[in-house]
């Protein structure tokens, strides 16, 4: 086994380093026509459309750059239907030795269009200096990245020590239970397989992103009695006695939400916060049928709430502090009935920011656009959770090209100088994390 290739001080590259990073730059056009492919195929979820095609797009090229690669559907999850399969791809490239193993995830599923374009969602418009589409931020640029960021190691000559491999996956935008959960729970993702994931989500390319916040979905039920809507008194609005919760939420929870703070560095800075979002709501007859709907006291209204924590609140207390909110409710209004379910919760998750793969990615930043990235958290969860709660891996980040702000909006786009200016980070990472060899 040859020696080991030497990595420059911060700021200063090795001469293997160097010609991987003009490698990028080379390969830059193929990498945004790949990326422009990504986004032409509409894979929205949901319910989950065309994910085979997509997986297959991404299965092919990494065996074209020499992976060996595996397709691995969803069998025996409940989104996992002839209409709409879950279909998962993973390459592996072997280097010297099995480990240290580097593996990059990225999901291909994308959120449903909305209004407001004035772009063809799925064109993938190369317009000045942008990829334009449904997906481009969010996250197909990430996974063309990351394939791309490690193809110029290999173009380059440079031989790497340990191993690398590529994941793209579907569903993270519904929680990724099919995708990156289904991969784990497989033993696709272990910590006995991987040493360090990088998830390339888009946080921005001058970022590294250590961990998300908690959440609790709950569902509440208020229970009333139907009556004649022109004599309302005679029976009890559901819909009325939902008003009061909501009053107490606004009123009552969020202020105190809005006092508690973490020592996470969750960007934006306005998430820092505790907080709670009513997500969806309705009461009385069901709406959309034809003609009118008949005249009745809504005898029940349900309400969803998406409830955000920090690390430094439990999980427990989340849900006891709703549980008694709902009986101080009660206490006013003895005619207020209720029913309480849970529907979802993750506990948050943060990687110690002194963890190679953050220093490594950190370090990495700084030498391809000379300034320091900076450490943050997501307000929202992602695939990290699946990562470190059911795998078990600890060195795990998200780091991809992207501005964050712009995931799920019209006209949603990717920078090409992010997109390369990413995959140079990458292939930066990758050489340092599992090495390279001499000759």
């Amino acid at each position: 086994m040859g020696r080991a290739e030497g990595v420059g001080p911060l700021g200063g590259l090795s001469p293997a380093e160097r010609r991987v990073l003009a490698a990028v730059d080379d390969l830059s056009d193929e990498m945004v026509r790949f990326c422009q492919a990504l986004v032409q195929v509409p894979t929205v979820n949901p319910p989950g459309e065309r994910y085979p095609e997509c997986a297959q797009l991404i299965g092919e090229k990494l065996a074209d750059l020499g992976y060996s690669v595996e397709y691995v559907a969803g069998e025996g999850r409940p989104e996992h239907t002839r209409a709409h399969p879950r279909v998962n791809v993973v390459g592996r490239m072997e280097g010297q030795m099995a480990r240290p193993c580097l593996h990059f995830n990225g999901h291909f599923d994308v959120v449903p269009v909305g209004d407001g374009w004035t772009v063809d969602p799925f064109g993938g418009e190369l317009r000045g200096g942008k990829i334009y589409g449904r997906g481009a931020c969010d996250q197909k640029a990430g996974i063309a990245a990351s394939i791309f960021g490690v193809e110029a190691i290999r173009r380059a000559g440079v031989k790497l020590r340990g191993t690398v491999e590529q994941s793209a996956t579907v569903d993270e935008e519904s929680g990724g239970y099919a995708g990156v959960a289904d991969l784990c729970d497989r033993g696709v993702f272990s910590a006995d397989r991987q040493d360090h994931v990088i998830i390339t989500e888009p946080l921005n390319h001058d970022r590294v992103c250590i961990g998300h916040r908690g959440v609790y979905w709950f569902e509440v039920t208020t229970h009333g009695r139907i009556g004649h809507g022109s004599m309302p008194d005679y029976g009890v609005n559901a819909a009325d006695l939902m008003a009061e919760f909501i009053h107490a939420v606004n009123n009552e929870l969020r202020p105190r939400l809005r006092q508690r703070t973490t020592s996470m560095p969750v960007a934006p800075e306005m998430a820092r916060h505790a907080t709670i979002n009513l997500n969806a709501l309705h009461g009385g007859q069901e709406m959309g049928g034809e003609g009118f709907l008949a005249s009745c006291v809504a005898d029940r209204c349900v309400a969803v709430y998406d409830r955000r924590f920090l690390e430094e609140e439990k999980l427990a207390e989340v849900k006891s502090e709703i549980v008694a909110l709902l009986e101080e409710v009660g206490r006013r209004n003895d005619r207020f009935r209720y029913t309480l379910r849970d529907l979802w919760s993750v506990p948050p998750v943060a990687t110690p920011s002194d963890a190679q793969v953050v220093n490594v990615v950190r370090d990495a930043v700084h030498d391809v656009i000379g300034q320091p990235a900076t450490l943050v958290a997501s307000p929202g969860t992602y695939d990290h959770k699946h990562i470190a709660l059911r795998a078990g891996i600890v060195e795990c980040i998200a780091y991809g090209p992207g501005i964050l702000d712009l995931a799920h909006v019209p006209d949603e786009y990717v920078e090409v100088h992010h997109l390369v200016t990413s995959a140079k980070v990458m292939a930066l990472a990758t050489m340092r994390l599992v090495g390279t060899e001499r000759g």
